[in-house]
């Protein structure tokens, strides 16, 4: 069996794509099992994020399980594979293997060094796991990741300081406007994006924050968070009554299409009134032909790049710190793996030895005389136990620890020829 990864993120597809291919979370559960339903794709595991979408397998024939894979996500997002491949890359073995790490650490962030991206990662396995598609091999394989993302942030200096996806939009709207203090704000979505907006803009300086969400009671708990602050809550019925009077708006929420477009705000805004949109959701909850109105000015997170740019040079070095503890984790992850292809000849080793052993007893007790196998039986099945068991130990000890390749397959080899053993084959 082999790992690989198919999927697209911020370096390969603009946001118009991205969100085209998203995956809602209610969706997770049918994406997997349809996945898990082809020929050739064992183990699955989904990753979707504001910044990329990646889909984890395992396969035992890589080739064919990559284009079931790509082909699901053309199906699934209705954009033809021709159009849809050249944002995507595939990575198979252990460059899978690496990208997973690196996307755990906050490596192969819009923001380098950002952490939420590990406790969606941690959510991925947790999904994967209860929706029964991740098996033996995705399951190591995430722990080993999540472990790597736990160290690089607290054995290096990299999350130190690092922005996040809200902060950097706080940061290109201060940019704007430079004084938040005077201006009126508002947040659609009450998530933890939304919470690290509001703790972004307030220690900018930003004074009058609304709060909109569909559940009210959920916007009531966030500004409970910030008891000190002046933040006013409203439903998203009142939405539009509350636009109308701020400066500018930030966009947080989970929908699936936008919630704000040309016709809504063209109907609700005075035309002599500017208005800023920062719109931080993939897929995107701010439609782009609001930017045919002269007084509205919009910002997606690909607009986040120039901030985002500021701040990763002085990040770069910790990175190569990060990558060294990769490294370990990427090779302890492989020792074990490779160890999974010792595990059929350890079993039929075992076993074939354990038959011996087993026959041989019985001749021996038969032999002895009822009176003495019923008193001596325990001492000797004991007896033959420990025998086999050390018989076995140094070679089984020796094979799974041996970490050249072509070696270990050649002293397998040699232990099925010299044992006859019948193996069935389960790891490529």
């Amino acid at each position: 069996m082999n790992i690989a990864v198919v999927g697209l993120s911020h370096k390969t597809a603009p946001v118009e794509v991205r969100e085209k291919l998203s995956i809602p979370e209610a969706q997770i559960e049918g994406a997997v099992q349809q996945l898990c339903s082809y020929p050739h794709v064992e183990e699955v595991a989904i990753l979707s994020t504001c910044n990329r979408l990646e889909i984890y397998i395992v396969a035992a024939e890589t080739e064919k399980g990559v284009r079931e894979v790509s082909q699901f996500l053309s199906d699934n997002s209705l954009v033809p594979l021709h159009q849809l491949r050249p944002h995507l890359f595939i990575l198979l073995h252990q460059d899978a293997v690496m990208h997973l790490m690196r996307v755990a650490a906050g490596l192969d962030s819009l923001v380098l060094g950002e952490g939420q991206i590990l406790s969606q990662v941690k959510h991925t396995h947790k999904i994967g796991q209860q929706h029964k598609g991740i098996g033996r091999l995705l399951n190591r394989l995430f722990k080993q990741a999540i472990t790597a993302g736990k160290r690089v942030r607290t054995e290096t200096s990299i999350g130190t300081g690092a922005v996040s996806i809200s902060s950097a939009a706080v940061e290109l709207a201060q940019m704007e406007v430079q004084n938040l203090a005077a201006y009126r704000v508002a947040i659609i979505g009450a998530g933890k994006m939304s919470r690290l907006l509001v703790q972004h803009l307030l220690s900018k300086g930003a004074e009058s924050i609304a709060i909109i969400n569909r559940s009210t009671r959920r916007a009531e708990e966030l500004a409970k968070q910030f008891e000190n602050a002046q933040l006013t809550v409203h439903s998203l019925s009142e939405m539009m009554e509350v636009i109308p009077e701020s400066d500018m708006v930030f966009t947080s929420t989970s929908a699936t299409e936008p919630i704000l477009d040309r016709a809504k705000l063209e109907d609700h805004l005075d035309p002599n009134r500017s208005l800023m949109l920062f719109d931080i959701s993939v897929p995107r909850n701010v439609d782009a032909d609001v930017n045919e109105l002269e007084q509205v000015q919009a910002f997606n997170v690909d607009d986040l790049k120039a901030v985002v740019a500021q701040n990763t040079e002085s990040r770069r070095q910790m990175a190569m710190e990060a990558e060294n503890l990769l490294e370990q984790e990427v090779e302890a992850f492989e020792i074990w793996w490779r160890s999974l292809e010792t595990v059929s000849t350890i079993s039929s080793l075992r076993e074939k030895v354990e038959g011996i052993r087993e026959q041989e007893l019985e001749k021996a007790l038969s032999r002895l005389g009822s009176e003495f196998a019923d008193k001596h039986q325990e001492i000797i099945e004991a007896l033959t136990r420990g025998i086999v068991n050390k018989i076995l130990h140094d070679p089984m000890v020796q094979l799974r620890a041996q970490q050249d390749i072509e070696a270990r397959r050649q002293a397998m080899q040699t232990l099925q020829t010299l044992f006859n053993l019948e193996i069935e084959e389960q790891f490529g």
